[in-house]
């Protein structure tokens, strides 16, 4: 799993978990585990692709500025379908 892909399904959770009322107590605890668990596997991404961060918020933070960027996967099959459609003429 991409470093993009865990923080895109953590930062959902958050999300979610920030909709859900407190009511909700295992719907909130269900998703509390997958928000930890995704979590983790975000920050072991992290010390595995060499980015530095001070403590879990700060990991946070990265992933909510993470997924502001353009997914390159999107982005690049988004390119090649524009310029296939529309070639240029010259």
């Amino acid at each position: 799993m991409t470093l993009f892909e865990i923080a895109r399904i953590y930062t959902d959770l958050v999300l979610a978990d920030n909709q859900i009322p407190e009511e909700e107590r295992i719907s909130k605890e269900e998703i509390g585990l997958l928000r930890s668990k995704y979590h983790q596997l975000l920050m072991d991404k992290f010390r595995e692709d060499d980015i530095g961060f001070s403590d879990r918020l700060d990991a946070t933070r990265k992933a909510f500025e993470l997924i502001k960027l353009p997914d390159p996967v999107t982005t690049q099959s988004v390119v090649s379908t524009d310029a296939a459609a529309n070639p240029r003429r010259g």
